[in-house]
């Protein structure tokens, strides 16, 4: 029997990831859909978006979709994240594009085994300040330390740098006009950086919960992603917005990170490094090309077995057994 509605389209017809727009916030308006665009409507009239170039549509307060637009995003390997004022506040999201269970089998085995899951956790740290001593002997404390250490350094020269008063970073999650202009831009530029990695991580069929750093929180591994990019992107950025003078911090600091996404290519690398912490044996060495391949991996649909076998799926096995 035919199953009703468009078919979806075929995995090799669809932009990679890394090849999209990396984010689009809405927020008081009717999203539909119009042919192969994503339509955003509101009382200035309406505009269009083409689904295929989408990475991840932001929703905002007052937003209302249709289910014929949610069909194009997921047809399209687009995922949609409903936030929070100012994007600050993620409540669910959509579906993956991948087709494989490839990579979150490794993020699993990985998360789950003490010694690799510290090898992912110092690789990430690598990856943060590539500059200093060899981390490949660091314990996890202290890692941590070097990370607060450059932190701490990387808020200062920037404060310098704008001539902004910096004390510490305070902010109020219930409450953002409650902060002061540069920490109510790091939260807004936090959080849309937090969507671009969430949007990758489901597009690729990674689990944003299974974290290496981070752990208890169903976004743990958006966090530890993110964290890669903030001394970069994000913190960079919030400084410029404030030392603007901004009058609409959440609007313009929004603005400024994807103009610095799109330049600084962040979904590329942001799907080059997930692939490569999860899938490179031991993720303590040299990055492997032929582990990054995103074709890599077969998405057939079989059964395990408990002597590590893959059985084909979609036969019936009752006589081949002894009950």
């Amino acid at each position: 029997m035919r199953i009703p509605g468009v078919p979806p389209a075929e995995l090799a017809e669809l932009n990679r990831a890394q090849d999209r727009l990396s984010f689009v916030y809405l927020e008081r308006c009717v999203i539909h859909r119009d042919a192969n665009a994503i339509t955003a409507t509101d009382e200035k009239g309406v505009v269009h978006i083409p689904a295929a170039t989408l990475g991840v549509l932001m929703l905002g307060p007052g937003t209302s979709v249709t289910q014929q637009a949610m069909m194009l995003l997921a047809d399209n390997g687009a995922t949609a994240v409903w936030v929070g004022e100012q994007g600050v506040r993620y409540y669910a999201h959509g579906r993956t594009l991948a087709r494989s269970s490839r990579l979150i089998v490794a993020q699993a085995a990985a998360v789950s085994h003490r010694d690799r899951r510290l090898d992912v956790a110092r690789a990430m740290y690598r990856m943060r300040f590539p500059d200093e001593a060899d981390t490949r002997a660091l314990t996890m404390q202290q890692l941590r330390g070097r990370e607060g250490a450059r932190v701490r350094r990387c808020y200062r020269e920037h404060a310098e740098r704008t001539g902004i008063g910096w004390q510490n970073r305070t902010y109020d999650p219930e409450d953002f006009d409650s902060g002061d202009p540069v920490n109510q831009a790091l939260s807004a530029a936090h959080a849309c950086l937090y969507g671009i990695v969430h949007a990758v991580i489901v597009a690729l069929g990674a689990s944003p919960a299974l974290g290496f750093v981070h752990t208890g929180n169903e976004r743990s591994f958006v966090y530890d992603i993110a964290d890669l990019y903030k001394a970069e992107v994000t913190i960079p950025v919030a400084f410029d917005v404030a030392a603007s003078g901004s009058t609409d911090i959440g609007s313009d600091t929004r603005r400024a990170v994807r103009d610095r996404a799109h330049d600084g290519a962040i979904l590329h690398r942001c799907v080059r490094d997930i692939r490569a912490l999860l899938l490179q044996p031991g993720a303590a060495g040299p990055i492997d090309e032929a582990w990054l391949d995103e074709d890599a991996g077969d998405d057939t649909l079989r059964l395990w077995d408990d002597d590590g076998a893959e059985l084909a799926s979609g036969r019936n096995y009752a006589g081949e057994v002894d009950f």
